[in-house]
């Protein structure tokens, strides 16, 4: 029996890998073993992990690694305490691969330990670009360690191949995040509202708002315009959902619970709402603000139209419901208001990119290959003395 080891450091990254875990518990080849670090156990950050369990998963190892410290060498103090105990771990736990998904700062130290520990590395959602975050160089980076690469669309499958990894080993598999939408029971309205005790309204906009980490000290100002905004278009109720352990996470989340306290009948504030809520919330609101890929990925499989804050996802493919604008009060606030009109409506097609790339569900083809090369006739084959694929071309 092969031993797979699946990473989940946060709330967004496990719900998009839960169905690929289940899959892996079906196949009586392969052991799945689920580890738990970042933020899903911390308490600041809700303790996620409990979501997980309460999913009848279970957890191999809790492996705490988060820094109290809420800045760059906070981020640095993570990846430095994620190096040493997953080295230890993967020492004492012989795995025959890690799966792992996305850009996380801290997957990029637990992918490392992996690479010295010389385990092959399955990558889902790789040759992405999000030019305002670090993200796009970690992921890129985690790319480069990976032996496996599933990706949601043919342009990343494609960006995935130009940093030099063999085409036999990268697949399109589609997006996760959409699987999700069409293939779980998502509540009714009225069951959401029982479920987080809040009354929605006849509007409201779901809001995540993450720091841009290559911007720095830019957290509290973007934070700040977005509020006035909010604040300003009264005719809405607001569920926020609070921002990621990234640099500056710590103090936008303390904008945020200041901003909500004073404003209780119009403001729902949580750390997570969990993959079905989220999504259950997505699918009834007026629209989705922030900066968050789920406005760019899930949105628009659900017809819901975008408003994209600043640069933090600039780079990725988008839809036609996706409206960018600047961090900026007026710009906002324009951009929520032309993503109402009768003709933006129109336009908004469903599934207009996502769908369309989604083919096979992307978890039961993931877990396919991963079978196929660790006990099929390829098996033998993992060879992780990579070749760089080079391609032809003129500059």
């Amino acid at each position: 029996m092969k031993e797979i080891c699946v990473l989940t450091a946060t709330r967004a990254e496990y719900g998009l890998l839960k169905n690929v875990i289940l899959k892996l518990r079906e196949e009586s080849a392969l052991h799945v073993n689920v580890i738990v670090t970042g933020m899903h156990l911390e308490k600041e950050f809700g303790e996620t992990y409990r979501e997980i369990e309460e999913d009848g998963i279970t957890i191999m190892a809790k492996i705490p690694i988060i820094s109290k410290e809420d800045g760059a060498v906070g981020m640095s103090e993570t990846m430095a305490e994620a190096l040493v105990r997953f080295g230890h771990f993967f020492a004492e736990n012989r795995q025959d691969m890690l799966v792992v998904l996305g850009d996380r700062y801290e997957t990029m130290a637990v992918c490392i330990a992996a690479m010295n520990a010389q385990i092959p590395i399955a990558h889902i959602h790789g040759g992405e670009v999000t030019e305002g975050a670090i993200d796009d160089a970690i992921r890129h980076g985690i790319t480069k360690m990976s032996f496996l690469h599933f990706t949601s669309t043919e342009v990343y499958r494609k960006r995935v191949i130009q940093l030099g990894e063999h085409p036999d080993r990268v697949f399109c598999v589609g997006a996760l995040g959409v699987e999700n939408i069409l293939s779980q029971k998502l509540l009714e309205k009225s069951e959401l509202e029982e479920a987080i005790q809040f009354s929605l309204g006849e509007k409201y906009c779901l809001v995540t708002f993450h720091p841009v980490t290559l911007e720095e000290g830019s957290g509290i100002k973007q934070i700040n315009e977005l509020l006035r905004a909010m604040d300003e278009m009264t005719e809405y109720r607001y569920l926020i959902t609070k921002a990621n352990a990234d640099a500056g996470g710590r103090m936008i989340n303390e904008c945020l619970e200041k901003f909500a306290e004073k404003r209780r009948e119009r403001i729902f504030l949580t750390e997570s709402l969990g993959m079905i809520r989220y999504l259950s919330a997505m699918k009834y609101c007026s629209m989705v603000i922030g900066n968050s890929s789920s406005g760019i990925l899930e949105a628009p499989t659900l017809g819901i139209p975008t408003v994209n804050i600043g640069d933090r996802q600039r780079g990725r493919v988008q839809a036609v419901s996706i409206v960018n604008c600047a961090p900026d009060t007026v710009a906002i606030k324009e951009a929520m208001k032309a993503v109402q009109t009768v003709e933006f409506r129109g336009k908004i097609a469903k599934d207009i990119l996502l769908r369309k790339q989604l083919g096979a569900k992307p978890s039961e083809s993931i877990v396919s290959l991963i079978k196929e090369y660790l006990i099929g006739e390829d098996g033998a084959e993992i060879d992780l003395k990579k070749k760089f694929y080079d391609i032809e071309f003129d500059i």
